[in-house]
């Protein structure tokens, strides 16, 4: 479809779209994927990295929120767990059905206010091969095994676990693939009515130093604001749009204080591996807090999170001592062998941009979403709140709603759709079972590729998933995949990383794309770095002509 014509005459632009979408977290990638698999013209820019910020530094969990039941929130615990299997379906190399363990702490509530609530999270929505719960006794199963003696009774129940940083850079490449363009470390520095549409500056800046190198404009039907902490501020300093009243659809009904957000701080810790069996533990603190521990990249174990008011710039986030030795704490109250902040290996924090709904506490805080739209002074759509498990929803809702701005709605798509590196079965030739088809694959992969180390391959096989095959075309021998910049990580791995998947700097690397900074020493580390300073300034003199 033709742009509408404006009723002024300005500049030519660099992009000419039906939608720009600012920000480059899960719910930005979702929804340009799911309006250009629609048909529609769609740039997305986002001031960094992709999943840099918020959506890097979840619990990594697809789950349904078993505590929010307890705060009432039927009708996102319901859809949340409808998503569930459409995500794991979708995805099976970085996300997997995880079971979890719950002990019974009698002086928080009793055991049968316990099974009634898991029965509910069994039954609100329907399960096809999540497993449903169960009652275990703690102190006659290894499952009780890394726990004090006192804990003796316990349930156990499904949910899932994914890459999020992963997730953010497929669905990036899926809307890619269909069409749209991904401009990453670009800030939106202005964006104005112009005729019937909005017209955008946004300011391309160097990776490695900082530097502004390019101007781009945009000239856009429509603008989604996904921007996470920063929604607010691109909205009204920005965008300076006004938003009166809410007259959006999707999430929370009831908002105390619509178009809102409140900003709360969520802190992890990654420790060596607290356990040997394959389930995750949910803990609740004294404070009636919830504290995860999961199995984490084979040697690990993550633990989080925390929940505090933040009030400072959502880039300067960072977790404290305080919030270390508060989950050391509370860990200690259930495990046989307690940590110590020295066992800490890494941490991360992150600002979840909640819908505030005037709750008091900032745990029970919802974690809905609202979709606000409004067609003055031109098409524009903001995402306030959410969660990771519903960023699929969030999306097609969210597309819905701007095709009715634009005039032309346009069919769902995605509820059956893979993910780059997602068709397992369509490289294997044969069906998967659901749940299992990560193993599967990666047998298929070790009997197909037996020159490779397992332990490379198996990393692999959850990195890439289905394209694994393309990235190991032509090569017979570890040695024909490039130099080995670091232990393990050859060049076309990197390659692959740099051409097709925005990394630029070590971070991107080691952090996001990957998790290989747990993996390599300090060393081996500086030499992905390295690598990826020498590959930009070659870029650079390619580009400008320079040299032989």
């Amino acid at each position: 479809m033709s742009p509408t014509p404006s009723s002024t005459v300005s500049a030519p632009a660099d992009h000419t779209v039906d939608v720009l979408v600012v920000g480059g977290g899960i719910n930005g990638v979702g929804i340009a994927r799911d309006l250009a698999g629609r048909g529609w013209r769609v740039l997305l820019c986002e001031q960094d990295d992709l999943a840099s910020h918020t959506s890097s530094a979840s619990t990594k969990l697809i789950h349904g929120g078993l505590r929010y039941l307890e705060y009432g929130e039927f009708g996102l615990v319901r859809k949340a767990l409808m998503e569930r299997e459409v995500l794991l379906r979708s995805a099976p190399h970085i996300m997997w059905p995880l079971r979890f363990v719950l002990p019974h702490d009698a002086s928080m509530r009793p055991a049968w206010m316990i099974r009634a609530g898991l029965w509910l999270y069994d039954h609100l929505a329907r399960r096809e091969f999540l497993p449903g719960s169960h009652a275990v006794a703690l102190d006659r199963s290894p499952l009780g095994g890394p726990l004090q003696p006192g804990w003796r009774k316990g349930f156990v129940y499904s949910d899932g676990w994914v890459d999020d940083a992963r997730l953010v850079v497929l669905c990036a490449r899926d809307a890619v693939q269909r069409g749209a363009k991904v401009l990453t470390r670009t800030r939106c520095a202005h964006i104005t009515a112009e005729g019937h549409g909005w017209r955008a500056e946004l300011l391309s800046r160097d990776a490695h130093t900082g530097d502004t190198v390019r101007r781009v404009s945009v000239r856009a039907r429509s603008v989604v604001n996904a921007a996470g902490p920063w929604a607010e501020h691109l909205l009204r300093q920005v965008m300076r749009v006004q938003t009166p009243g809410n007259h959006g659809q999707g999430g929370q009904g009831g908002v105390g204080n619509p178009g809102r957000l409140r900003l709360v701080k969520g802190s992890h810790i990654v420790v060596p591996r607290l356990f040997d069996h394959d389930h995750a533990y949910i803990f609740q603190g004294q404070d009636r807090r919830i504290i995860f521990a999961i199995p984490y990249e084979t040697h690990y174990t993550l633990v989080g999170t925390t929940d505090v008011e933040w009030r400072d710039d959502p880039a300067r986030v960072a977790i404290d001592g305080d919030e270390v030795a508060y989950l050391c704490r509370e860990l200690g109250r259930y495990l046989a062998r307690p940590i110590q902040p020295a066992d800490v290996v890494w941490s991360y924090a992150g600002v979840r941009p909640l819908l505030d709904d005037a709750s008091g506490n900032a745990a029970a805080v919802t974690r809905d979403y609202l979709l606000q739209a409004r067609a003055e002074p031109a098409p524009w759509l903001t995402v306030w709140g959410g969660k990771l498990t519903t960023f699929r929803v969030l999306a097609e809702q969210a597309a819905h709603q701007v095709g009715a701005l634009l005039g032309e709605p346009r069919r769902a798509w995605t509820a059956d759709a893979t993910l780059p590196g997602g068709d397992l079965a369509g490289v294997m030739c044969e069906p998967l079972q659901p749940g299992q088809a990560l193993s599967q694959y990666l047998g298929w992969l070790l009997t197909r590729y037996p020159w490779m180390e397992v332990e490379l391959l198996q990393r692999w096989a959850r990195t890439y998933g289905s394209e694994v095959p393309r990235l190991l075309e032509g090569a017979s021998t570890c040695a024909e995949l490039g130099a080995e910049v670091a232990p393990g990580v050859f060049e076309r791995e990197l390659l692959h990383l740099v051409e097709h998947e925005w990394a630029q700097t070590g971070d991107d690397v080691l952090w996001r794309r990957t998790k290989l900074g747990l993996h390599l020493d300090a060393a081996g580390r500086e030499q992905v770095r390295q690598w990826l300073r020498q590959r930009a300034v070659q870029s650079f003199v390619r580009m400008r002509g320079v040299g032989a």
